[in-house]
């Protein structure tokens, strides 16, 4: 009975996690092998390989694939740079001020994705604030909304707390006598940073870098709004499927083919770092 025990306390949350995870993704992979007739739909009990040899075999899906990983990968590397900085000085800060500082890093959570994308669409639009300061100061309007630039500037004001809070919690971790005996040794400020501090929060940034391009990789708002019609990514080109050319099967091909090099991705990058981490300490 003892050892029946822990089934039974973390049954019903199994349950719940296969309920609202594991079976829409069966019940998505399922679809995504179903045949697809334009005139009555996805073919029930009918299978096929099609939808995935399409999208392996069709460049316009190579081009977009490849544009949301390097968008994606470009959004976690700015974060990595802004937010890491950012943590540390928050993590040295004493209150009211940490206070603050965190409020305003974590204000972006605090208002819809939709109305984010919708005030970055007005600042960076022909007549907005960013091309109206240059048309003052002589250097003219640029085009920047429906760009790649306009989305990686989006992603990154929506993407940078889930970057800060992660290496700010292994900030806190650090004691900070390991600091200062480093000082106390005569390390400059840098190499202390460079040798101490940083090999110690690179848990933080791992998990933050991989939540930052998991989620850039599958956002759907930024770039829908702030991309356009023609700059397609992934979670876009999923929608039009879905929504606009009623093809389900191959939406949920596309879905599930984001899933995979998302996941094979993010695991490569997560070995690599930690090896390189594991072999700093040692």
């Amino acid at each position: 009975m003892k050892k029946a025990s822990p089934w039974w306390l973390s049954g019903p949350a199994l349950l719940l996690f296969a309920a609202l995870l594991l079976v829409p993704l069966v019940l998505t992979a399922v679809l995504s092998f179903n045949v697809y007739d334009p005139a009555t739909g996805p073919r029930a009990g009918e299978f096929t390989l099609e939808h995935y040899t399409h999208v392996f075999t069709d460049a316009y899906y190579h081009g977009i694939f490849w544009r949301t990983f390097w968008i994606s990968g470009l959004v976690a590397l700015i974060c990595v740079l802004v937010g890491t900085p950012e943590a540390y000085v928050l993590s040295r800060m004493r209150n009211p001020w940490r206070s603050v500082l965190l409020l305003v890093v974590l204000a972006p959570l605090l208002v819809s994705v939709v109305v984010r994308a919708f005030g970055w669409s007005m600042l960076l639009g022909p007549e907005g604030l960013v091309n109206g300061t240059l048309r003052m100061i002589g250097l003219g309007p640029v085009k920047m909304l429906y760009t790649e630039t306009a989305v990686v500037i989006a992603l990154v004001h929506v993407m940078l707390p889930f970057m800060v809070i992660p290496v700010w919690t292994s900030l806190q971790k650090l004691d900070p006598g390991v600091e200062n005996a480093a000082l106390s040794l005569k390390a400059s400020h840098f190499t202390t940073l460079r040798r101490v501090v940083l090999p110690q929060v690179m848990p933080g940034v791992l998990s933050g870098s991989l939540i930052v391009f998991g989620l850039s990789a599958s956002s759907f708002a930024i770039p829908g709004l702030l991309g356009g019609r023609r700059l397609k990514m992934v979670a876009t080109v999923v929608y039009d499927e879905y929504l606009h050319e009623l093809n389900w099967p191959l939406g949920a091909a596309i879905a599930l083919t984001l899933l995979a090099a998302n996941l094979v991705v993010m695991l490569s990058y997560n070995r690599l770092v930690e090896g390189r981490y594991k072999k700093a300490l040692g």
